[in-house]
């Protein structure tokens, strides 16, 4: 069976449509490029304030952006695919210091999660005006 028909198949047992593209046509996949520009943007937010290179940071902002509302969801990609909402470092001071190896960098991500939502906030007002 040639690649299209598996292609085709799997779209009508996940009820699915896959829509066909050229390359390096930005404008034909609006959704994936703002998605790549809003990772963009927080990378670049994340390097200035914290400094090193963006491949530092980026698990933190995969994180924050998977566990931030997404008004087209109205929901976090996280809580959208798995039914519930992440337990964010927030809730690890919770867990209590005996199961906690390192409580600064708690501390430290639950900073960093701030500032990235403020950042997030202020990039939506930017957009809606």
């Amino acid at each position: 069976m040639d690649k299209l028909a598996r292609i085709y198949l799997r779209e009508n047992a996940l009820g699915t449509r896959l829509d066909m593209s050229t390359a390096y046509h930005p404008e034909i996949d609006g959704q994936s490029e703002r998605t790549i520009q809003t990772l963009e943007d927080m990378l670049r937010a994340c390097a200035i304030d914290f400094g090193k290179g963006w491949v530092n940071h980026l698990p933190l902002v995969e994180f924050s952006y998977n566990n931030s509302y997404h008004a087209t969801i109205k929901a976090a990609p996280f809580e959208a695919l798995y039914g519930r909402k992440c337990r964010s470092p927030v809730c690890w001071a919770e867990v209590g210091e005996a199961q906690i190896l390192n409580p600064e960098l708690i501390q430290e991500t639950t900073e960093k999660i701030v500032q990235i939502k403020e950042r997030m906030q202020a990039a939506r007002d930017r957009q809606k005006s």
